[in-house]
């Protein structure tokens, strides 16, 4: 796209632009609705008003769709060449700032780059420039360009702000005291050893008696420490310690405080240290700090790319078949990515080259900028994924899997990969975990991503043709569909009273089915010394999960007595795309540890359920157990009473005792505590997992009525009024729990006799998505799996069964053929399994 050089009519506008906000994102990076970059031969269009950029395609046009779209006239091109490697030296540059954050530092673009930039003005479809001697010279707008440039781009900044942890003192290191050195001085760094080993590296010294420990063990980090540091801590109970290595002249050092568990600010630091003989100015940084070390491991992370013969698995290339990028801890959300997209729904859904539906969206996005819509940005990995123009090996200079410069012919010509900073961010956005740059578990983001492409589905009309653009509606001529109903299924439980034979039935909707994977140890490996564990048939795992099983004192409302009740969970309807959690875990010094327990997939890889697994709902000679009498009078409240035994054993397992109750409450407050465990280890990580326990009361409408404000917002995502005030009386008014709990209660129309009986469109059946159809077979598809002793730590891969029943591995950006023997293997060790029905 090539505007003439003739004269622009509206240079008069020029002066009011402004350069960005600090708060303001400038996109200058990528398009934000596909993937072309700065580096392509086009380059990429800044708005010069609300800095959002857009490609110059002919074909996808989303600079000037932009430009249609919401009028900003003037743009900026931007084309970025990469310089001639320099060998300055960095001699004589200014020491660095006390460090009180652990960040990651922008680098200085500048120095690895040159910028090609014009300025256009799309009305007139021309550039505002003028060229002499084959460079451009910038007119009227010299600082605008400058702050453009140099402003931090969008997915940079994104990056650096989920990295950015702010590090403060604590009560330990701001009253430490400091007992005299019984020893010699401490040795340097590198000369010094364990107190009760002989490693020289990953050293902390204590700083109340000068004791050197080594550091606690690290997957896959030889010699990483013995964790002499922490049994240190136990023994004595001093609380804080400095690693060793990291310190520098200006004050910083990794230091942490064992009673806090966190890493912790010392402002003493330099008189602490000269107590143990250490002078502070003449210390040099010779070892990673852990912050350093996690972000260098995540991203070197690698899953063996060699076949059983050791030749290395062939990087394949074409549509369908193009890499993410690793972030830095992003493979979760990457392996999820991949998968889902392999799935037809979410090809038609998204990807919709054959019709004009992903341009139409593009032209009447309700949002006013792409990087803010869950739409777009589905669009845009969808674009990215499967179109096949972005899986070209990376350039010759830059090695895929660290981005540096390298030379070697012999390493493998893997795909440079797309950036998914954008979707991220966007994601993420609110998120106390998938907003920051730490590992997650990879099952959780599903989920996570299911609710939010629903919220999204809602607030967009749902099945209907409409759509909300800058507060006008606009009829589409295809009704866009919700690509995660594909995943959901119902189950029915079943409960009755072995006394009186009479039965209560209760229907819920699931996305995933998590199985519990038991542990049968069968001995040691010789060599490493690692337990080794028996294999666990898969029919097995679920057909214990679906077995009847007792549920003790069970106060029957029939019998008004406590009783023993037979609990059954039964399928009722079956999804057209199953996935399976396989929880492979065990309680090793009160810390969930990952389990490497094979499972093993039916012969083909072919799952079937049959009547057994199928759930029928209440039978003619069946008699419904009356509801449950009210605990309390109206209007009282009262605490929960909670199973005696089960809350000992928590307790006794050390878990704090709020923490306790509420998983006794998640999980029926039986005897079970096993099942109340297993509750505890998937939601330590809830924000609110510490909070009071609210006492029960027999009326919502005790309570606050829920705002005006708060109404609105949840009817603008697609909800009735009368289903909104009710998920708010329900969950106290808060907005995040109230739309948790929509989701968890699509049938519940809201009728809580308080208001108007709810109109015939409102109260409309919401079509069945799954099937009840027997029997049910399902085909493997897709499994990820996970290295590392944690779901929140190691790393993710997906395995796809292709075309042509091709395997392909999926790792960060490097795609490649996966051979049979490392399939079969690792699928027994998979984490998620993703089965097609067939």
């Amino acid at each position: 796209m090539s505007p003439e050089h003739k004269k622009c009519t509206h240079l008069a506008q020029v002066a009011s632009l402004q350069p960005p906000k600090l708060s303001q994102s400038v996109h200058r990076e990528e398009c934000t609705q596909c993937f072309d970059d700065q580096d392509t031969s086009l380059g990429i269009s800044v708005c010069l008003i609300c800095f959002n950029g857009g490609c110059l395609s002919t074909e996808r046009h989303h600079a000037q769709t932009h430009w249609k779209k919401t009028g900003h006239l003037f743009s900026i091109d931007v084309r970025r060449i990469r310089k001639e490697k320099d060998e300055k030296s960095a001699e004589g540059s200014e020491p660095p700032l006390k460090m009180t954050k652990l960040a990651i530092l922008e680098e200085r673009e500048e120095d690895k780059y040159d910028y090609l930039t014009s300025v256009r003005c799309w009305d007139c479809d021309t550039f505002v420039t003028d060229e002499s001697s084959s460079k451009v010279r910038i007119c009227f707008i010299p600082s605008l360009i400058s702050s453009i440039l140099t402003s931090p781009s969008s997915a940079r900044q994104s990056e650096v702000q989920a990295w950015e942890e702010e590090i403060l003192p604590c009560e330990h290191t701001l009253t430490l005291d400091q007992l005299p050195l019984s020893t010699q001085p401490i040795a340097e760094a590198g000369h010094a050893t364990c107190s009760s080993c002989d490693l020289t590296s990953n050293l902390w010294l204590c700083l109340t008696c000068g004791s050197l420990g080594c550091g606690r063990a690290q997957f896959g980090v030889t010699n990483g420490g013995n964790g002499h540091g922490l049994a240190h801590y136990h023994a004595t109970r001093h609380p804080v310690a400095v690693k060793l290595g990291t310190i520098t002249p200006e004050g910083n050092a990794d230091i942490y405080c064992y009673l806090c568990d966190d890493s912790k600010l010392d402002p003493s630091l330099s008189n602490h240290l000269a107590i143990f003989g250490i002078n502070l100015s003449a210390q040099t940084k010779t070892e990673l700090s852990v912050t350093e070390m996690q972000i260098e491991h995540n991203l070197k992370y690698d899953f063996s790319l060699t076949n059983e013969d050791g030749k290395a698995l062939e990087p394949i290339h074409g549509k369908g078949l193009t890499g993410l990028r690793n972030l830095g801890n992003s493979c979760y959300m990457a392996s999820v990515l991949q998968t889902i997209f392999a799935l037809p729904e979410f090809k038609e859904r998204y990807y919709a080259l054959e019709s004009v539906r992903a341009q139409d969206h593009a032209e009447f996005c309700p949002e006013p900028l792409p990087a803010d819509c869950v739409e777009c940005q589905m669009r845009k990995i969808a674009d990215g994924l499967l179109s096949g123009r972005y899986t070209n090996p990376a350039p010759s200079h830059i090695n895929a899997s660290s981005h540096a410069e390298v030379t070697d012919p012999t390493i493998p010509a893997f795909q440079q990969g797309l950036k998914p900073s954008t979707f991220k961010t966007l994601v993420g956005r609110g998120h106390h975990e998938f907003s920051t740059m730490k590992q997650q578990d990879s099952e959780e983001f599903l989920e996570y991503l299911v609710d939010v492409l629903r919220r999204d589905w809602k607030k967009r009309g749902g099945e209907g043709k409409s759509v909300f653009c800058n507060a006008q509606l606009l009829i589409c001529d295809f009704e866009p569909k919700d690509p995660t109903r594909i995943f959901s299924y119902s189950t029915s439980q079943r409960l009755q009273c072995t006394e009186c034979r009479k039965v209560r039935y209760r229907t819920d909707e699931n996305d995933v089915l998590s199985i519990a994977v038991p542990a049968i140890e069968k001995g040691k490996d010789p060599q490493t010394g690692k337990t080794l564990y028996g294999d666990v048939s898969l029919i097995q795992c679920i057909d214990s999960l679906l077995a009847p099983e007792p549920l003790e004192d069970y106060h029957c409302p029939s019998c008004k007595k406590p009783v023993v009740a037979a609990k059954q969970t039964l399928v009722s309807s079956f999804p057209s795309v199953l996935v399976i959690h396989a929880k492979k875990f065990q309680l090793v010094n009160w810390v969930p540890a990952k389990l490497d327990i094979p499972l093993v997939l039916p012969d083909e890889d072919v799952l079937e359920f049959t009547e057994k697994h199928f759930g029928k709902g209440l039978q003619p000679d069946e008699v419904e157990l009356p509801e449950d009498e009210p605990a309390v009078q109206e209007g009282a409240s009262s605490s929960p009473q909670f199973n005696e035994n089960a809350l000992a054993a928590l307790q006794g397992m050390g878990f704090p005792l709020i923490r306790c109750q509420k998983a006794l409450l998640a999980t029926g407050n039986t005897d079970n505590a096993e099942v109340a465990m297993e509750w505890l280890f998937g939601h330590m990580e809830d924000p609110d997992i510490d909070e009071p326990i609210q006492p029960v009361t027999s009326s919502p409408m005790l309570g606050p009525e829920p705002s005006a404000e708060q109404i609105s917002m949840l009817s603008d995502m697609g909800f009735t009024s009368a289903q909104a005030k009710k998920a708010l009386r329900e969950t106290g008014n808060d907005m995040e729990r109230a739309v948790d709990w929509l989701f968890n209660h699509p049938d519940d129309i809201g009728d809580d006799n308080t208001g108007p009986a709810p109109t015939p469109q409102e109260t409309q059946p919401k079509p069945l998505t799954s099937s009840t159809s027997l029997p049910a077979r399902y085909r493997l598809k897709a499994f990820i799996s996970h290295k590392g002793p944690s779901v929140h730590s190691g790393h993710y891969v997906a395995h796809i069964r292709m075309h042509e029943e091709r395997w392909v591995l999926f790792n960060d950006e490097k795609v490649v053929k996966a051979d049979e023997e490392s399939v079969n293997e690792l699928k027994k060790l998979a984490y998620l399994y993703i089965f097609e029905r067939i």
